[in-house]
């Protein structure tokens, strides 16, 4: 009789249990990101059936993405103290009770607090899936597993808009929420059933002022950002909330800096690849998650398809993106991270500048070449920049490391969507100012408030007379995508130059390092603290402590046989 598959490593796990593993966090991933793509191809029959303006659909999109992005760092540390399945669990069930409430409501100031709950519960689920994927695969595995990690967060953004596209040409809107209750389910199921429970065991207090702290900072920004068009940008609610969220921000860095145990400990972005990875992510994210939610009302507003067909029309995106995420550790080890993350995203700049100039008539081929050329700078980027800031911290603490990283993803969503739909609403409402003055003022207000009501039945069946409005709103719609989309652009290619100036030309995981009269560091090559080697046997070789930018990594005794650095 053969014997059991051995072990691969220190994680005492089968390959075949690896491999059901990333499948249920996969699955668990997939329930989070479609909970924010699907929702933006269902935008335009939500607001159509709830008559939600454009600062409220973006409030419902955006409020599920502040609470996630303000906790997750919170989350990661909660994974690290009392459990990564258990959090897992957790934000499962809550996510899939908040998804049903979801399912039963049609007012859009409930369902903006329907998806903030919502949020509540991805933040347990996203940072748990990475760093559950870093805890039980070996080190030489890991890299190739983080790249499907990466490739379901962007691939599956685009086949989660499929998804709903699908349910919305036989139902209502509101089956978005059924799909988000179907795949927590599932999830949760095979959650119970095969991921492995893990705990940091050096875990301290946890840091509730640094939670609320950067729950306020990025809810007070992006309140501001999103409220500005329609508030004016110096209403004092507006300046306000700006004003509350940046004096947040910094009280979580001093009060971060002073805490004995912080949440998130700012030196750590002395360390060059975690920097450079994260600023990557944050951009990559910004400019992707505020793309799908400009796009895909233009599609539908202005080139009146339906949802499906507008989740067809973004299909090259997975198709790209997903085998390409799978191999970029390959290139990333063989021509370095600092030539492959700034390609990326000069890659991802050009994408958006080809997707920027969409006229009204849309010219498909050419909007498909963009398509293309954003998807590989999403690919080639992303997985290198995660593997970046997985790689700096130690075994231990993958939850914090797997929690800056999602941080870094749904911070710069929460952003792009507020900062590129605030620019959209912008633009949109200068281009009506002109088109609405022959309209009653009650129409006047609802045309400027979103291009739904001028997409609505009432105006259409209004025959030649509403012509010019929906010709003009048409017109300043495209005009504000494509500002927006040229902001995201922009913003990109800025990073490139500075990824390329700050990140390192390599990163060595701690865990590949070797150890003995082997371990050194060679000049120029390794720039992450802590690239300390693998104890094993309880066996600590000083010669292999790094330590760069005096930020302080130890190396104590092994758990579990695997090294347990503290940062």
């Amino acid at each position: 009789m053969r014997g059991k598959t051995e072990p691969q490593d220190s994680t005492g796990l089968t390959p075949g249990r690896t491999r059901a593993i990333l499948a249920v966090v996969s699955l668990a991933l997939m329930t989070v990101v479609s909970a924010v793509s699907g929702l933006n191809v269902a935008l335009p029959d939500l607001a159509k059936e709830t008559g939600a303006s454009q600062t409220q659909m973006t409030w419902i999109v955006d409020s599920y993405t502040v609470v996630f992005a303000g906790l997750l760092l919170f989350a990661g540390a909660l994974g690290d103290r009392f459990g990564r399945k258990h959090l897992l669990s957790v934000g499962l069930v809550v996510f899939g009770a908040a998804a049903a409430a979801g399912f039963v409501i049609d007012d859009p100031g409930q369902l903006i607090v329907v998806r903030a709950v919502m949020g509540f519960g991805a933040a347990g689920i996203m940072p748990t899936t990475l760093s559950v994927i870093t805890t039980s695969f070996p080190p030489a595995e890991r890299a190739k597993a983080v790249g499907v990690w990466v490739g379901v967060v962007g691939g599956g953004a685009v086949l989660g808009l499929f998804a709903t596209g699908l349910l919305l040409e036989w139902f209502d809107w509101n089956s978005f929420f059924a799909l988000n209750v179907c795949l927590a389910v599932l999830a949760l199921v095979g959650t119970l059933a095969v991921v492995p429970n893990s705990v940091d065991p050096d875990a301290h207090a946890l840091d509730v002022v640094g939670a609320v702290l950067s729950l306020v900072t990025v809810a007070g920004v992006v309140l501001g950002i999103i409220e500005g068009p329609e508030r004016g940008w110096t209403d004092p609610a507006t300046a306000g909330a700006l004003v509350l969220g940046v004096a947040a921000g910094v009280a979580f860095v001093l009060w971060e800096l002073r805490c004995e145990h912080p949440l998130l400990d700012p030196r750590l972005f002395r360390l060059r690849g975690f920097s450079a990875g994260t600023l990557t992510i944050t951009v990559q994210f910004f400019a992707s998650f505020g793309f799908f939610f400009t796009i895909l009302q233009y599609l539908q507003f202005v080139d009146d398809r339906s949802a499906l067909m507008a989740a067809v029309a973004l299909l090259p995106l997975p198709f790209v993106m997903i085998p390409l995420a799978r191999n970029a550790p390959h290139l990333a080890e063989r021509v370095g991270f600092r030539r492959v993350a700034p390609l990326g995203l000069v890659l991802t700049a050009g994408g958006l500048a080809l997707l920027s100039t969409t006229a009204v008539d849309l010219v498909y081929w050419w909007f498909a070449v963009g398509l293309v050329v954003f998807a590989a700078g999403m690919a080639l980027a992303g997985t290198p920049s995660t593997t970046a800031i997985t790689e700096s911290l130690p075994h231990a603490k993958q939850g914090v490391a797997s929690a800056v990283n999602d941080t870094a993803r749904e911070l710069g969503s929460a952003l792009g969507i507020a900062i590129l739909g605030s620019a959209l609403n912008q633009v949109y409402r200068n281009g009506m100012a002109d088109v609405i003055t022959q309209l009653p003022q009650q129409a006047q207000e609802a045309a400027l408030s979103s291009i739904a009501f001028v997409a609505s039945p009432q105006v259409q069946q209004a025959g030649d007379a509403a012509t010019p409005v929906v010709e003009g709103a048409k017109a300043a719609f495209v005009d504000g995508v494509s500002a927006a989309l040229l902001i995201a652009a922009a913003t990109a290619a800025v990073a490139a130059i500075a990824v390329f100036l700050l990140a390192p030309s390599r990163i060595q995981a701690p865990d590949r390092a070797p150890s003995g009269a082997d371990a050194q560091v060679p000049p120029g090559d390794v720039e992450l603290e802590g690239e300390a080697p693998q104890q094993r046997q309880g066996e600590a070789d000083d010669r292999a402590r790094v330590s760069l930018d005096r930020v302080d990594v130890r190396t104590p005794e092994p758990v579990d046989g695997e090294a347990t650095r503290h940062v």
